[in-house]
């Protein structure tokens, strides 16, 4: 079986990630600040330190790798776009910096792939009804997206024959969270039961399995196809309406759903990682998954104050 190193294994979008290759057969070791807590993962697995830090020396933490997937970004809590906070040097020193010494370091080791988890961010602003593409150019007004971006354009300078690298852009990633974690909606399910206010917001979605399955088609996948590669990994437009109608109808809640948001988003192409045969899960499987975290809600959570706990939560 093939090893990954998996930095950031731990974090929303690295747990995905670390889980589908575990179930696809790949010997899996997180890279990360903390080791994970022993029930974090669906079975035992190898931890190595590893830090976002352009001096360091972490070369040990590739031995017998085969391919890396940098997952890792170093923020402050509950926020990508201005999680510098005050200290942008550092935001840069770390997620820039750190992230290309890693990639510099996973090649001197003989790593062979290497896969990095951009983000949507990096197109930027772009004119409303705009298709975003691979092929345009960006033009982040966000650190986070500058930083995304420079950090594509330096793994693309390494590769070669020996070593095959690809960035997948994602968008707002969904799903549960993992054991003692809280998943993304958990406050908004809970202000929307609650009957507190709800501001109306649209965003393009992917579930974090299929993200999980995007990384490992740039593992599996023929080398000429994704090397030097970026590739849009997006799946559903949707809005804070549309999940809570979703909520709405699986808890009988009585609470109106927040009004619809007028402003335009540009959808993500996501035409060619869909021509190397990764297909997402759609409306279909976003409804699923409003569905299980409210059960999920309904048996670890005291009922709302105000209203009590609804009767009952019907899967779709």
């Amino acid at each position: 079986m093939t090893r990954v190193l998996v930095s950031g294994g731990t974090g929303y979008a690295g747990r995905f990630i670390v889980e589908h290759l575990l179930a696809s057969g790949y010997k899996v070791t997180v890279g990360g600040r903390t080791a994970p807590q022993p029930d974090f993962f669906s079975r035992n697995v190898p931890f190595v330190p590893l830090r976002l830090d352009p001096e360091a020396d972490q070369i040990e933490a590739f031995d017998n790798i085969y391919y890396f997937v940098h997952a890792a970004f170093d923020h402050l809590p509950g926020k990508f776009r201005g999680g510098e906070g005050d200290d942008p040097d550092g935001f840069r020193r770390a997620n820039l910096d750190g992230t290309v010494r890693l990639f510099e370091t996973a090649r001197d080791a003989g790593v062979r792939r290497c896969v990095f988890l951009s983000s949507r961010a990096a197109y930027g602003p772009q004119p409303l009804g705009t298709l975003l593409k691979e092929d345009m150019y960006g033009k982040p007004e966000t650190l986070y997206g500058e930083v995304k971006l420079q950090a594509e354009r330096s793994l693309l300078s390494l590769c070669d024959h020996g070593f095959v690298t690809a960035s997948l852009r994602a968008t707002g990633i969904y799903g549960p969270a993992g054991p003692g974690r809280r998943d993304k909606w958990a406050s908004l399910f809970e202000d929307y039961l609650s009957g507190r206010p709800v501001p109306p917001r649209s965003g393009t979605e992917v579930h974090g399995d299929d993200v999980a399955r995007a990384v490992r088609l740039m593992l599996e996948a023929d080398a000429v196809r994704v090397n030097g590669e970026t590739f849009n990994v997006s799946d559903v437009l949707t809005s804070n309406r549309e999940i809570l109608s979703v909520l709405q109808r699986v808890t009988d809640c009585p609470h109106p759903t927040p009004e619809g948001d007028d402003r335009a988003i540009n959808a993500m192409g996501c035409c060619k990682i869909g021509a190397l045969g990764w297909m997402p899960g759609g409306k279909a499987l976003l409804e699923r998954t409003v569905a299980e975290l409210a059960a999920d809600m309904a048996t670890t959570s005291q009922p709302p104050p105000a209203i009590g706990l609804y009767s009952a939560v019907r899967h779709i």
